[in-house]
């Protein structure tokens, strides 16, 4: 049984199929069956070399290959991980995506409001006030100060309102930012107990597998979108929140971007500047709308 089988490279498949000790009676291999769970539509092997990743097709994993080949496959038809609402940012990218009875009980946490914001998912343009956006100090180590600041902001008022730093997660797209954004931390809120850091600070590739309650997503570019171009980073960058999702970034720019419409024309359809609550304070009891 292999878990995440379309993040890995096909000779990573083959090596623990070849390594069987064989049969003592027969000489032959005891592999009977191999199970390959994944999803093709997040994202694939990381090959750092761009020369084998597209005319080598390294990046495509095994799992993938059956998958293109038309080899039967069992496709994800329901989910239970996030607000209906949250689910449909990415359930376009799904034959037919249902939902689990967990995720749309009237008395779960699904049904209750994030404390202190008044939507549960929200696109947040984050326009720079000195003009910058985004920076490269090193190559391809692409920082945006002015959307750190926000989303670490941002964090701190959600411990203020008595989240738990357990259920929150900052996730973001670039190498750069990810650093930035724990410096960031470190300096607003790692010498005060209110705050503490958030369970994690890590990039979008890097988080693909895990989830949280509540997540800050930071999109960094300005001038380009960039690699998030690639829906299947979209569709894992959108897929991590289970209650609470914010999305931060130059909202013109995204919103402009073709293949990013399905998702970002449902995010838009909310305003972008951050809609709060403050007189809201966790455990939540304001209960959303049910969904249409």
């Amino acid at each position: 049984v292999m878990e995440e089988a379309a993040q890995i490279m096909e000779v990573e498949a083959f090596i623990p199929m070849v390594l069987q000790n064989p049969d003592t009676a027969t000489g032959k291999s005891r592999l009977k069956r191999v199970l390959l769970i994944g999803d093709h539509h997040q994202l694939p092997p990381v090959v750092k070399n761009l020369a084998f990743q597209k005319y080598s097709r390294l990046d495509q994993s095994l799992f993938a290959r059956l998958v293109r080949l038309g080899v039967p496959a069992t496709q994800l038809d329901f989910q239970g991980r996030a607000r209906p609402a949250i689910a449909n940012l990415y359930r376009w990218r799904y034959t037919s995506l249902g939902d689990l009875p967990g995720v749309l009980a009237p008395d779960g946490p699904h049904a209750l409001a994030v404390p202190g914001f008044r939507h549960d998912f929200q696109l947040v343009h984050v326009a720079d006030p000195q003009g910058v956006g985004e920076s490269t100090p090193l190559p391809h180590y692409v920082q945006n100060l002015a959307e750190a600041e926000f989303v670490v902001a941002t964090y701190m008022y959600m411990r203020l309102c008595g989240i738990p730093a357990s259920r929150i997660s900052i996730i973001t797209t670039y190498n750069g930012q990810r650093d930035l954004l724990s410096d960031v931390v470190d300096r607003r809120c790692g010498s005060d107990a209110r705050y503490g850091p958030p369970r994690a600070i890590a990039t979008t590739d890097k988080f693909q597998g895990q989830q949280n309650d509540y997540i800050l997503l930071s999109l960094v570019r300005t001038r380009a979108v960039g690699h998030l171009r690639d829906v299947r980073r979209l569709v894992v960058s959108l897929s991590r929140a289970r209650l609470g999702l914010y999305v931060f970034c130059d909202a013109p720019l995204f919103c402009g971007c073709t293949e990013l419409r399905p998702a970002f024309s449902q995010l838009e359809a909310r305003p972008t500047k951050l809609q709060l609550l403050t007189a809201e304070r966790a455990p939540p009891a304001r209960r959303l709308p049910p969904p249409g």
